[in-house]
């Protein structure tokens, strides 16, 4: 088995004519096993014939979609008053099974139209296969009630529920500043050398988890009252 991983940035790496995307700073992947030529993409949004196609470019074909969380710029759909392109657009050109938490099921459904044949609902610890690549499905409610991180490989992807400055808000529909408080604190009981992959490229694309906890603020408050007061 070979590893197949790769991190693509919105408006630079796919979507180069889909407004607002490079505004946005999203971070797509694919994960895969080179061997048999599968792949998930995690968080398919912007421009889905771009990824598919960049899939193809490496010989991979997309076999599954791996849900972080149901914000329409992770998953497609409406906001800030324009229409993103997401999982319906990947149902037609990669028709494949939408892996997601069991509570952001019904989130995923009201903001994308897919209708709940479309997804595989998960637990915390389920892990999805690719061929031979694992990866297992964390649960880091707050950001929204569903929010999963992807652990594979020494690496995290992690969605909105932390970048590698700052953390996934918590004033949006579904947020919860005290459910975000201990998904921060299971991420800092992750082996140092975890590499974090965020699901936007606020301070950098990727670094060693033990450099996260160190020089992000979010990841140094432990006592939950002054996170209360820091959160507002």
């Amino acid at each position: 088995m070979t590893l197949y991983f790769r991190q693509l940035l919105a408006g630079r790496d796919f979507g180069q004519k889909t407004p607002f995307a490079a505004q946005m700073e999203n971070f797509v992947y694919l994960i895969g096993d080179r061997d048999t030529g599968e792949c998930v993409v995690v968080d398919p949004a912007w421009a889905v014939d771009d990824l598919v196609a960049a899939a193809a470019a490496d010989d991979m074909r997309v076999t599954g979609a791996l849900v972080t969380h149901y914000h329409p710029d992770h998953v497609g759909g409406d906001i800030f008053g324009i229409h993103i392109e997401g999982l319906p657009r990947l149902m037609e050109v990669a028709p494949c099974p939408v892996h997601v938490h069991r509570l952001e099921a019904q989130g995923v459904r009201a903001v994308t139209g897919l209708s709940a044949s479309d997804l595989v609902q998960h637990d915390s610890g389920d892990v999805v296969q690719v061929g031979k690549v694992g990866v297992e499905l964390l649960h880091t409610p707050g950001h929204t009630p569903g929010s999963l991180c992807f652990r594979l490989s020494g690496a995290l992807v992690s969605g909105d529920t932390l970048f590698l400055q700052g953390c996934g808000r918590v004033d949006l529909p579904g947020g919860d500043s005290d459910e975000l408080f201990r998904s921060l604190a299971k991420l800092r009981g992750l082996p140092g050398d975890t590499v974090l992959y965020p699901g936007h490229r606020y301070g950098g694309a990727n670094a060693p988890m033990h450099a996260v906890v160190e020089k992000n603020p979010m990841m140094q408050v432990a006592d939950l009252a002054r996170w209360r007061m820091m959160m507002g």
